[in-house]
């Protein structure tokens, strides 16, 4: 006989059915994600610190989990809702099910509820604070639960997650055709540092794919201690909650602006843009999937990329003159991209790591080697 568990809202909506993986409570904002695979890369991504999440997609761990496609040591949602949960896996890369790898990290799984509903009141009404319990609580003490949690707006949740101390990276992508072995470049070519604000591994093997010794650091780390490393490039990661709150990086940020190359991603792009004297807001539900479409303007391209984020820079709040705005989100025409007119440094607001997603975008990483090539040559 199954277990029962129980998903609260904080406006008093109540969902019910199975549990599985770890028997525990936990709270945090709501949110759904649209993609179809790469649930693993969901579990791990340091960037859904403090969210609950909802897959959108039926099937759930029907293909188990492995050690080599986690993007972080451990699991990092508070919690995992599904409409069909699968125990046992069914592929040849699975090391483990995927319940077995949630149990380890302590996240609790509520499967067979009607997750259609719960989306379409998440979009309604926006992002939500919830409570999910597999360990016996009444709906009653849930739902007070999520109505005591945090806000996402006003937290610091990156310097939470960061490294405690700099290490070095060198694994690079495993290349899936002899085109792209050939475009691998040689280590040594660039020494990139890297702000680790909940960076995934796979922007990590990208880096070091186009030719960058990288060495990460700790969210907190002074500009001094970076540009004494002499480094080619300055990388700002993906990372949790809201950038206003981190008042030291964006200091420590705004120091390096013009003395070398500047590359962001996701909180890595709020953080660039806050330095720019820029602002940042909160969006109604966020975004989170493999599959949002972006216009890229220089080149008129559409590109289907990955995304996790709950807030986004106000372009607006920006200077036009000094900031050229490069890319846009045609679901809601937020930006999704920057570059400066004279500086050199640039961001996007998704993830063209492509872990787990399309790889229309990772040609971004390129285009760092270029920049760097110009600015140390």
């Amino acid at each position: 006989m199954s277990r029962e568990a129980i998903l609260a809202l904080e406006d008093g909506t109540v969902f019910r059915g199975a549990a599985f993986g770890a028997e525990a409570v936990r709270t945090g904002e709501v949110v759904f994600n649209t993609a179809m695979t790469g649930y693993q890369e969901v579990f791990t991504d340091p960037s859904y610190t403090g969210q609950i999440v909802v897959l959108t997609y039926p099937h759930i761990g029907n293909y188990g989990a492995n050690l080599a496609d986690s993007e972080a040591p451990r699991s990092y949602i508070e919690g995992l809702v599904v409409r069909e949960w699968t125990s046992e896996p069914s592929n040849w890369r699975a090391e483990m099910s995927a319940e077995e790898f949630l149990r380890r990290d302590g996240i609790p799984v509520i499967s067979g509820i009607d997750a259609r509903a719960l989306v379409r009141r998440l979009r309604t009404q926006g992002a939500m604070r919830g409570a999910l319990s597999t360990a016996g609580h009444s709906a009653g003490e849930l739902i007070e639960m999520a109505r005591r949690s945090p806000l996402m707006a006003g937290l610091d949740l990156a310097t939470r997650v960061s490294t405690d101390a700099r290490y070095e990276w060198t694994q690079r992508l495993e290349p899936c055709s002899p085109s792209e072995r050939i475009g691998l470049q040689p280590l040594g070519e660039f020494r990139v540092v890297a702000y680790d604000f909940g960076i995934k591994r796979n922007i990590l093997r990208c880096l070091a794919s186009i030719g960058a010794r990288v060495t990460v650091v700790p969210a907190s780390t002074p500009a001094e201690d970076v540009l004494a490393m002499r480094p080619d490039g300055v990388f700002l990661s993906n990372g949790p909650g809201d950038p206003e709150p981190l008042e030291g990086p964006v200091r420590e940020i705004r120091k390096m602006l013009g003395r070398v190359p500047v590359f962001g991603i996701c909180l890595g792009h709020q953080l660039l843009g806050l330095a720019l004297g820029g602002r940042t807001f909160k969006l109604k539900f966020g975004h989170h999937g493999i599959n949002h479409p972006v216009l890229h303007y220089r080149t008129q391209r559409v590109e289907i990329t990955v995304q996790n984020h709950g807030f986004c820079v106000d372009p607006d709040t920006l200077d036009a003159n000094e900031v050229e705005l490069t890319h846009i989100n045609l679901n809601d025409q937020t930006l999704e991209g920057l570059r400066h007119r004279s500086l050199p440094l640039f961001s996007v607001q998704y993830h063209p790591e492509a872990a787990a997603g399309p790889h229309d975008s990772r040609y971004l990483f390129e285009d760092f080697a270029s920049l760097m090539k110009e600015f140390h040559h």
